[in-house]
């Protein structure tokens, strides 16, 4: 007998084909990190392999570039493909109205760039993400930090109400060191009524490199429960 997790894993894998019907041939595909975008990391490996789909993909981590070549896919850059077709991804938080949290894989600024340079935005996951408003159940909004300015970053975040955290790595002593060479923090604000004022305030401090709010960047999310994948549009 198939468990929630069992079920909740096919789903995504739903989710994750319906997200990859969007991709046509000779697209620029933008490649998410985390688990679920593996799968559509994968199932986007069968249709080069099963249908010769011609495809090139810009990976936003080194996870994604190493899944990608894994799986057939040929890789190019932004310098290369400054605009993207479509992009892949997923999220930590995601409300009706396509608000999203990211970066609890420490990908977030690549995440970001890659979205922000394609046409078209596509999100999946699974029903747990699902929120009404963004910072619910304690989710913290990680955000990349130049390591100089640690603690003037972290001081002015706490004059925004916020609570931090540097990420630790695991297994190891230290923080966790982004590909871009940046730390992390996660911060908790408690709910986020207003996600791009805020977004806007955390940006204006120096030394910030990017955060995890994503607010205007989705155009598709697919979201994966037990028994459906729903889909959520602008």
């Amino acid at each position: 007998m198939k468990t929630k997790a069992d079920l909740i894993q096919e789903a995504k894998k739903s989710a994750a084909r319906e997200a990859i019907k969007h991709v046509k041939n000779n697209s620029v595909v933008g490649l998410g990190s985390g688990t679920t975008v593996a799968f559509a990391i994968e199932a986007l490996g069968e249709r080069v392999k099963n249908e010769e789909l011609k495809i090139t993909g810009i990976p936003s981590s080194y996870q994604a570039f190493q899944l990608a070549v894994q799986h057939g896919i040929q890789i190019t850059s932004l310098d290369e493909h400054p605009i993207i077709d479509i992009t892949i991804d997923g999220a930590d938080q995601i409300t009706p109205e396509l608000y999203l949290i990211k970066g609890m894989g420490a990908a977030l600024l690549r995440e970001k760039i890659v979205a922000t340079a394609s046409k078209y935005n596509i999100i999946i996951a699974d029903e747990s993400k699902r929120v009404n408003i963004l910072g619910e159940n304690n989710q913290a909004v990680p955000i990349e930090v130049l390591p100089f300015a640690l603690s003037l970053v972290k001081s002015k975040i706490t004059a925004l109400g916020g609570v931090s955290t540097v990420r630790e790595g695991k297994g190891k002593l230290g923080p966790i060191i982004t590909d871009n060479g940046n730390v992390i923090i996660d911060v908790n604000f408690g709910l986020i009524q207003k996600p791009q004022e805020l977004l806007v305030k955390i940006k204006m401090i120096p030394g910030v490199i990017e955060t995890g709010f994503f607010t205007d960047l989705t155009d598709i999310a697919y979201i994966a429960t037990e028994n459906k994948v729903e889909k959520i549009q602008k």
